[in-house]
């Protein structure tokens, strides 16, 4: 019955995980303004958002000009702990993220990297992987 295949259609989507890897800068209005690498904060709580975001920019532009790659460039920079994971977050589904991360996530296609993507966390840029 067409009823059943729109609402199997929807469990479905609404079970889809997908997965990406992030790569954070945390600023002054960050909902946790310190990370592995400022502890105590006395970097992040003295960069503005907009310096994030231009910090941020530089990193897409060196992985954009394939200067080094995504997982490496997280490892190195990145303020949210998945860093060492080199920003991979894994598989998730809705509701798991922040919902303005989340929604530039399941925007994406496999491959595809954001622009400048703002949550209560930060400013990221977000890289689908599948």
């Amino acid at each position: 019955c067409a009823l059943h295949v729109i609402l199997k259609e929807r469990i479905m989507s609404s079970e889809e995980k997908i997965r990406c890897s992030h790569l954070l800068v945390k600023h002054q209005n960050s909902r946790r303004p310190a990370s592995w690498r400022d502890t105590t904060g006395a970097i992040i709580t003295k960069k503005t958002k907009e310096s994030a975001i231009e910090e941020l920019l530089a990193y897409k532009e060196q992985i954009d000009q394939n200067v080094i790659s995504f997982a490496e460039l997280a490892k190195r920079v990145s303020d949210c702990s998945s860093a060492k994971n080199g920003g991979d977050l894994g598989h998730f589904g809705k509701g798991a993220m922040q919902k303005q991360f989340e929604d530039a996530a399941f925007k994406l296609e496999v491959g595809e990297m954001s622009g400048v993507v703002d949550s209560d966390s930060g400013v990221h840029i977000v890289l689908r992987l599948a």
